[in-house]
């Protein structure tokens, strides 16, 4: 059984009690579990996959959205600590989730000296980056910006966008989720070398171009870059899902849990 608050904010479609690891997934802006809660059918029985699930959308649709990256991580942090300290863990996360993820992981190592086995980073800048800063000065864009963007990039499907409640729904949990980016503020000065994990990033090729090299300066581990071929939601592709899910596969369980 979950403890209280962790069915509220964990999706995890099969529990493996005995697995080595935990997977943590963290979506993408304006996304939900639905994709990568999935993950747990392509992944060893050795690792038990756990995907996020934020406020305002899905079975937490009436509570009101997180107000910055602070309440995020400490929600995620305050719910999981116990899982985390009594097993090994690695994240996940895709493009907004990739930020989240090292998030909570910058917070669990510098309050509870833990840290993931592995951090997988999908579709996003390297935090420390010129451009993962310049996020945010963008200023706010407008519904119809952010809908022509969601229809572009794909991720979300045509048909829930056709109507209207959705659509609408899913423009302003974008919009919230990009808002929580804003406020997320990491200076590489305030720490020397934050993690000592090793950390792959993974990209689609047909997707724009992510500094990336700038992970290095955030671990003593090794830092490797994969591009698979697609856009920015390459990940939803059964072919590249089978690479990433046996991939992480095998970093977990040469990670030497």
């Amino acid at each position: 059984f979950f403890p209280p608050g962790m069915e509220k904010l964990i999706v995890c479609t099969h529990k493996r009690p005995n697995a080595l690891c935990r997977l943590i997934c963290f979506p993408w802006a304006g996304g939900g579990t639905s994709q990568l809660a999935q993950w747990s059918t392509l992944l060893s029985n050795s690792i038990e996959v756990l995907c996020v699930r934020l406020p305002g959308r899905e079975t937490r649709l009436n509570e009101p959205f997180a107000k910055d990256m602070t309440s995020v991580v400490n929600e995620v942090t305050s719910v999981l600590l116990e899982e985390l300290q009594e097993k090994p863990f690695a994240f996940f996360g895709h493009s907004f989730g990739s930020y989240l993820s090292f998030a909570v992981a910058l917070h669990l190592k510098e309050k509870y000296g833990l840290e993931p086995v592995h951090l997988f980073s999908s579709g996003a800048h390297a935090p420390n980056s010129d451009a993962a800063r310049s996020i945010k000065r963008i200023p706010t864009p407008k519904d119809e910006e952010i809908l022509a963007y969601i229809q572009k990039v794909g991720g979300t499907p045509p048909e829930l966008l056709h109507n209207k409640d959705i659509r609408k729904h899913v423009v302003l949990t974008f919009k919230e989720d990009i808002r929580v980016l804003q406020t997320f503020f990491f200076e590489k000065a305030e720490i020397d070398i934050p993690l000592s994990c090793d950390i792959t990033c993974f990209n689609g090729s047909e997707d724009v171009p992510y500094e990336l090299q700038a992970w290095q300066e955030l671990t003593s581990g090794d830092t490797s870059f994969y591009k698979l071929p697609g856009g920015h939601f390459y990940l939803l592709e059964h072919s590249n899902e089978i690479f990433l899910t046996k991939h992480i596969t095998r970093c977990i369980e040469n990670a030497g849990l």
